[in-house]
């Protein structure tokens, strides 16, 4: 019989991280640096370790907990509360979410050793964990839109933790005002949820279903449950990055490079893939959502793969390989594999973390240099931050053995499997994209590590450093991060990173080659996600393929070698390996031969250009528009000085009557009294008149 969880013990999840927080902010001065991180770790620490044990107790017990802790109010039948539902699927992310929370304050330590912004920093990102962890352990839509909203908050605080620059402040604000534009389509859809279901409650709505399944949504024939999981996908393409949602995710590379593993491996960006998974039991009953999901995961998948290939900021490039594979799990998602979505959020959140913290070791050793084309032969000179990346690396382009091997073979092929609209574009999209995944990824580490030692005369001054004003748009993508020790920057040689920054490293590559194979059978075959995923088979019969074919990790990985994916994988590893290290003068000869491609591709596709000017301009004009007509033209000139001068002009009418003389105020008495003689007996008159 399964076990019920402790309600006390479920609470110090997100209560420890959040007491850090609130020490390391308010009493940041009192208790030091040392005090800072020391209490930060701490409750990171004690949320891994008792999270670990929850997810024991589910695995090996089949513990579960479903309940409130806190009823803060009811509005007739609805009750608002905060509680918590654990379950497989939440016991996975409190883990995955506390672990690599954990490895990021760990790594903070040895990176944000020189800023001035120290004990704010440790605060901030505790109090992201604690978002988040709330957020996944929530059994409501009222704490789910709280603690998605909350991840929204301090990501806004975080990427622009350097406020002294515009660009930090910049990309800030439209991190905030990008997921505002997904947040209203959630609220829509929790909205449609509380109106005709009636509950805030996951458990009561996931039960009415097939009853919302039935209904129409008014004045219209489309069936409700389209609007509503359209609406709450809109939501996930914001929080998740997904096009044309996309655009905040590459700027947020301006805030520190621990926020950014935080942000992008296993925090905000995987909140929209675990909601969509978590609502299930909804999304299976409307086809067209989840088309749409697919289609939209497959084009994110696919051409912001594409971006990435253009990038000469290590940050950048890390960044867009992290909106491919949101769009590879999104994809996964639309084809109703949500077990094979959520498994590779698992296994991306370690390698990606892995990737950005290697990321940020070579930007130390390169003195805060984060241009890779100013990089090259790193391999000897940081040795540990070299093999580290090698393994995130081949995690990320789906080696066989390797941890992303099996999630993201196993979304390829249930993409394949699938037979809803648009299957066939998605199979393309995710199949072509390990392609595109390798060549990225190797083109950014052959640059780095291997190759001629570049960094002794950097072809490509970073901006900060000694570029000059008025450098190209490639120069100007760099942005290097502060360096406190600029003035010797370029004379010293890189350097392996502090044992406090590769611990973390070491730490996160062990899972990241490991963990996929151990977890596949029990997490997309086994009864791991039996009460947290919903898939009506009949309808949507992916993953009962997935299963009739899966004959243990071993088997899948020899069968992968003979298979199209792996040699596309290898394709683009040749690829990068001879247009970078062979015949390193190819790429600048392509780029000049196809210039017009490469100007859309470094352009973004013209995105951020349509969205500042003509959403933005579109907007500041609807607003100028609304000013000048509406609140000058209607609210001041008519509404308050039109009153104002009506009255005038009554008071100066009246004053007329008020002349003072008696005679005047005589002939009005008697004026006014035959007026009212007449209007007495107007009746009778007419009645005379009339016979």
């Amino acid at each position: 019989m399964a076990t019920t969880l402790s309600p006390a013990l479920l609470t110090v999840v997100p209560a420890a991280p959040l007491i850090g927080a609130i020490v390391a902010g308010f009493f940041g001065k009192q208790v030091g640096r040392a005090g800072a991180h020391t209490v930060t770790i701490l409750g990171v620490l004690v949320s891994f370790l008792v999270s670990s044990w929850v997810l024991w107790q589910v695995v090996n017990e089949g513990a579960r907990f479903n309940g409130t802790i806190y009823e803060w109010m009811r509005v007739g039948q609805l009750k608002m509360e905060i509680g918590f539902l654990v379950d497989g699927l939440t016991a996975m992310m409190m883990a995955v979410v506390s672990f690599v929370s954990l490895m990021v304050h760990v790594y903070t330590i040895g990176y944000m050793a020189d800023d001035p912004g120290y004990q704010r920093f440790f605060s901030y990102i505790s109090l992201f964990t604690f978002s988040m962890l709330m957020l996944v352990m929530s059994n409501n839509f009222l704490q789910l839109f709280f603690g998605w909203e909350a991840v929204g908050l301090v990501s806004y605080l975080l990427i622009g933790f350097w406020y002294t620059r515009p660009t930090a402040i910049f990309a800030g604000l439209k991190a905030f005002i990008v997921n505002r534009v997904g947040d209203f389509g959630f609220i829509l859809g929790i909205g449609l949820i509380v109106a005709f279901a009636g509950t805030l409650d996951y458990r009561d709505a996931f039960s009415r279903a097939g009853d919302l399944a039935q209904m129409t949504f008014p004045a219209t024939d489309w069936r409700l449950i389209t609007p509503i999981c359209i609406c709450l996908f809109i939501g996930a393409m914001g929080k998740s990055a997904q096009f044309p949602l996309h655009v905040w995710l590459p700027d947020s590379m301006e805030g520190p490079t621990p926020i950014s593993a935080l942000i992008h491996a296993a925090t905000m960006v995987t909140a929209g893939i675990f909601m969509v998974a978590r609502m299930s039991p909804l999304f299976e009953h409307s086809d067209v959502a989840l088309s749409v999901v697919m289609t939209i995961g497959a084009i994110t998948a696919l051409f912001m793969g594409f971006l990435g290939v253009v990038q000469n900021d290590i940050k950048r490039v890390v960044a867009y390989s992290t909106l491919s594979q949101l769009g590879y799990m999104t994809v996964a998602l639309g084809a109703s594999a949500y077990s094979v979505g959520v498994f590779h959020l698992m296994t991306h959140a370690f390698f990606k973390a892995l990737l950005f913290l290697a990321a940020g070791s070579v930007i130390i050793g390169m003195h805060h240099d984060q241009d890779i084309r100013n990089m090259g032969g790193l391999r000897k000179y940081m040795p540990i931050t070299w093999i580290t990346s090698l393994l995130g690396s081949l995690a990320l382009i789906g080696t066989p053995l390797f941890a992303g091997f099996y999630s993201k073979d196993s979304i390829i092929e249930a993409v394949h499997a699938s037979h809803l609209p648009g299957a066939g574009f998605a199979y393309f999209a995710v199949a072509a994209g390990v392609f595109v995944t390798a060549f990225y990824s190797f083109r950014m580490y052959f640059l780095v590590f291997h190759g001629p030692e570049r960094f002794r005369n950097k072809p490509h001054p970073a901006p900060g450093h000694d570029a000059p004003e008025g450098e190209g748009a490639d120069a100007q993508a760099t942005h290097a991060e502060p360096d406190p020790h600029a003035h010797d920057a370029h004379a010293a040689e890189p350097h392996e990173s502090s044992p406090v920054v590769t611990f973390p490293l070491v730490a996160l590559a062990i899972p990241s080659v490991v963990i996929g194979a151990i977890t596949i059978g029990p997490m997309l075959f086994g009864d791991f996600f039996k009460d947290s995923i919903t898939v009506l088979g009949e309808r949507h019969p992916a993953m009962e393929e997935l299963k009739s074919e899966f004959h243990g990790p071993l088997a899948m990985a020899v069968h992968a070698l003979t298979g199209p994916i792996f040699w596309l994988a290898l394709a683009g590893v040749v690829a990068a390996w001879f247009l970078y290290l062979r015949r390193p003068e190819l790429p600048a000869a392509i780029q000049r031969r196809f210039s017009g491609l490469y100007k859309l591709l470094d352009n973004k596709y013209y995105f951020d250009w349509f969205n500042e000017h003509v959403l933005a301009r579109g907007a500041r004009l609807a607003g100028m528009g609304l000013w000048r007509g509406g609140d000058v033209g209607v609210i001041d000139n008519i509404v308050i000085d039109g009153s104002a001068r009506a009255v005038g002009a009554f008071a100066v009418l009246s004053r007329q009557l008020q002349s003072g003389y008696l005679y005047w105020y005589a002939l009005v008495m008697i004026v006014g009294v035959i007026g009212l003689m007449t209007w007495q007996l107007w009746p009778f008159l007419a009645n005379f008149v009339g016979r």
